[in-house]
């Protein structure tokens, strides 16, 4: 039986919504705003969070409020085809994927309210047991933030993203202090304020640096193809991922892709992306889109039900939004599953 098929039939009673707004200020340029979806019926509140990053989407989804049709009778299989005639947009969203942001946000807060009402957990409806979560730290910090936070926490394992102004004296510094196991070389957004056009010098310079890291979303041209066909198999796959199709379009045939669950919007593709994966052998590892809320838990959780071993791009928060603590949970995060719901902790 598919996973899908497993929580799709769940019934869902929706008497009411409300939205939450969460904020944290990254720097004087960047104010990082999420959504909380809150879902009531039956006695119970569903959760679910919108990582959408746009204050100004955000600001127009909380104009409309609670005046969304969500309200009645469904299952987890109806209520997803439900929204698909719903304006969870007041206006086209800037990007396409704010699109699947919103939607991962009503349905994974759908999903938390219908286990609730039955008395069941995501774990038990799957028939999984959740694990302890291996997590990396992703950042762009300063090398000076990095020493100190292996200092504080020095078995942190990092996620780093590779810029162009990278020197061979930096990469070497990088290198020597160890832990590095991905490099995000976001070779495949485009529009965005995280662009990273290819760059053969850098993608050589990393690979061979960090023989052992996963090389992310390279873009691949005629130059960066020859500098990375040596380490092909440790090339994986973020941003284009949105379904089991996009898998499929991939230049070749990938040992590891990131499920971000935001990314692919109705639970249904994600749930149909872990199979497919399965089936093929083909490792995975979860990712996050700067969570304040809730979400957070919810990417964890999934991890610790699908890949729990991996380099789960799922640290907790306080590793990105404050000062280092010491009493930060270090890696790997005890599993922490609610005995009902789609929640952790």
């Amino acid at each position: 039986m598919s996973s899908y098929a497993l929580i799709s039939d769940l019934p869902l009673t929706i008497e009411r919504h409300e939205l939450q707004r969460l904020s944290h200020e990254v720097s004087s340029e960047f104010t990082r705003v999420t959504t909380i979806v809150r879902l009531w019926g039956g006695g119970e509140e569903g959760l679910g969070e919108d990582v959408t990053y746009s204050g100004e989407a955000h600001d127009r989804l909380h104009a409309v409020g609670a005046g969304l049709p969500l309200a009645g009778e469904w299952t987890i299989d109806s209520f997803s085809h439900h929204l698909d005639g719903v304006a969870l947009f007041p206006e086209p969203p800037e990007m396409p994927a704010f699109g699947d942001y919103r939607r991962w946000a009503f349905e994974s807060a759908a999903l938390d309210l219908a286990l609730r009402q039955a008395g069941r957990s995501l774990a038990e409806s799957l028939g999984r047991e959740p694990n302890p979560v291996r997590f990396v730290v992703s950042t762009r910090a300063s090398i000076e933030h990095l020493r100190e936070l292996l200092a504080v926490h020095p078995a942190t394992r990092l996620k780093l993203d590779p810029v162009p102004e990278w020197t061979r004296e930096l990469v070497a510094e990088l290198a020597r202090m160890g832990g590095v196991e991905t490099l995000d070389l976001k070779g495949q957004y485009k529009g965005t304020v995280v662009d990273n056009p290819a760059d053969p010098a850098l993608y050589r310079l990393v690979a061979e640096a960090f023989p052992e890291a996963w090389l992310e979303d390279p873009e691949l041209t005629a130059e960066t193809e020859g500098v990375l066909e040596p380490h092909r198999d440790r090339i994986t796959w973020d941003a284009p991922i949105h379904s089991v199709t996009d898998v499929e379009a991939l230049p070749f045939p990938p040992r590891t892709i990131n499920i971000k669950p935001s990314r692919f919007g109705p639970i249904r593709r994600l749930f149909e992306t872990y199979d497919y994966c399965a089936e093929r052998a083909i490792a995975m590892y979860g990712g996050g889109q700067f969570e304040l809320g809730v979400g957070r838990g919810q990417i964890q959780y999934l991890a610790s039900l699908f890949h729990p071993d991996m380099p789960n791009d799922v640290a907790p928060g306080g590793y990105n939004t404050g000062p280092l603590d010491p009493r930060l949970p270090d890696s790997p995060l005890e599993p922490a599953a609610a005995p009902s719901g789609f929640r952790w902790g």
